[in-house]
């Protein structure tokens, strides 16, 4: 068997059902305190972790590469939408590929929008890896959502990206009205190193006093890289984000140990986050970015943000972009929804 088949053969076995999951991991689930990992979720990390070789990081092409084949296997389309189609935003050295989502046709009148960034570890993720998660939300929220593809590492490292998604969302304010958007209800979202990017434009246009998002929305988002919360410790040997191979993004991201105290690249070392928008933060029970996220939830509690803290305790890292064996990721994708409506209905 080519190995390209034993690898796809491997990652069917997610594909068992719920009830058989339970029994296959009798006596052997995966437990960090009181939360114990869903079984499926536990499947998934076990094929995972049986894939992984010891000691070998894969370098970015191979990473990218691996993420497309676990969205292609593990992530399941979105329904269709009224509107989809190609953009490009300009950048501060280029065009950026961005693609619209919309709920509604355009003549329904102006819609809500979201500008969304992508995971991957600064280093991988596209329009394509986060497809199905986008259009789900768009129609989740009932509104337009605007995914952006930033420039990545370790081609072009920090602050490149930071500064394409501070280009769009700046683009996105001015142009709402052209994609049939509504200028005064504007967001912004993103999972992993994307929340990590949409809480620094929370951050940076509330600060510079410019148009800033009306809500945020941060999936499972790093937030310190300086990587010293006690989950990291906890999950070194995570099977979705190991700390071997996180070290190894943040090498390629950034250009050196003093770019971690940088605000753009570790929005949670803000001092004060008082007038940040509402926000929405959701964290995985199995992730080494959990206490950074769960902590920066607290911090704007704290300085009177208007927050809604979720842990999805039996989940892990990345479970939003795995809908296909992990449906409970739809559930959170739900959930986000029905709150940025809420939002958006004020």
């Amino acid at each position: 068997m080519p190995a390209s088949a034993a690898l796809r053969a491997r990652l069917r076995m997610a594909d068992m059902p719920s009830w058989a999951a339970p029994i296959w991991l009798l006596g052997r689930r995966r437990r960090s305190g009181e939360r114990v990992m869903t079984a499926k979720a536990q499947v998934v990390a076990d094929i995972a972790t049986a894939l992984r070789v010891p000691g070998y990081v894969p370098t970015p092409v191979e990473a990218r590469a691996q993420m497309r084949n676990m969205i292609a296997l593990w992530e399941k389309p979105h329904p269709p939408l009224a509107r989809k189609q190609n953009l490009t935003i300009p950048g501060p050295a280029g065009e950026l590929p961005a693609r619209l989502y919309a709920s509604r046709p355009e003549a329904a009148g102006p819609r809500p929008v979201i500008c969304y960034f992508h995971g991957g570890g600064w280093i991988q993720g596209d329009l394509e890896t986060h497809d199905a998660f986008c259009g789900k939300l768009a129609l989740a929220a009932d509104c337009i959502v605007v995914a952006v593809d930033y420039r990545l590492a370790p081609e072009h490292k920090f602050p490149a990206g930071v500064e394409d998604c501070l280009a769009a969302w700046r683009w996105l304010v001015g142009h709402a009205m052209t994609l049939g958007g509504d200028v005064d209800r504007i967001a912004v979202a993103g999972d992993s190193a994307g929340g990590n990017l949409a809480a620094m434009v929370a951050q940076q246009t509330h600060w510079a006093g410019t148009p800033a998002p009306l809500a945020q929305v941060l999936i499972y988002p790093a937030t310190d890289l300086h990587c010293s919360s006690p989950s990291h410790q906890t999950f070194a040997d995570d099977p979705i984000l190991p700390r071997d191979r996180l070290m190894f993004y943040l090498d390629w991201y950034l250009n050196g140990p003093d770019d971690r105290a940088d605000l753009r690249a570790s929005p949670g070392l803000a001092a004060d986050l008082s007038g940040l928008a509402p926000a929405y933060v959701m964290n995985c029970g199995f992730d080494p970015l959990r206490d950074e996220a769960a902590d920066y939830a607290r911090r704007m509690e704290a300085a009177g943000v208007e927050c809604l803290h979720r842990e999805w305790t039996g989940l892990m890292h990345g479970c939003t972009i795995m809908t296909a064996v992990l449906p409970e990721g739809d559930f959170v994708t739900a959930e986000i929804g029905t709150w940025l409506r809420e939002m958006f209905a004020r």
